[in-house]
């Protein structure tokens, strides 16, 4: 296999693995099934079905094994952790804190204190 395909589950290198990948073949590192539809060139999430081949028939579970005739292994496919992914982490962290820094704990007293005054007798 190509030195650049990962594994669509933990992006571990699958470089040791032969093509055609068999319908029971698993990633060496997380134990993914690899012949699935998240790992084909024609697996997409914008299209009907979430596949771009026409003529392919419905798969349900598109993350376990199957025996679709059109799979062809998508070098590219990765499922780390996307740039938008990191992107939301970092904006919840900077609404509510990461609890490693002091800023979370005084922005928590503020609100305590304004919810006590709201809430006074």
């Amino acid at each position: 296999m190509s030195e650049s395909t990962t594994c669509w589950k933990c992006g571990g290198p699958l470089q040791e693995l032969l093509l055609p990948l068999a319908r029971h073949e698993e990633c060496p590192h997380c134990r993914a099934q690899l012949h699935v539809c998240r790992m084909c060139v024609y697996f997409d999430t914008s299209v009907s079905q979430q596949c771009r081949e026409p003529v392919a028939e419905n798969v349900s579970d598109k993350q376990r094994a199957n025996f679709c005739g059109y799979f062809q292994v998508n070098p590219q496919v990765c499922a780390g952790p996307s740039d938008q992914a990191a992107d939301s982490h970092r904006q919840l962290d900077a609404l509510f804190g990461d609890g490693t820094s002091g800023e979370a704990s005084s922005s928590e007293d503020e609100l305590r204190k304004q919810m006590e005054q709201l809430f006074k007798k």
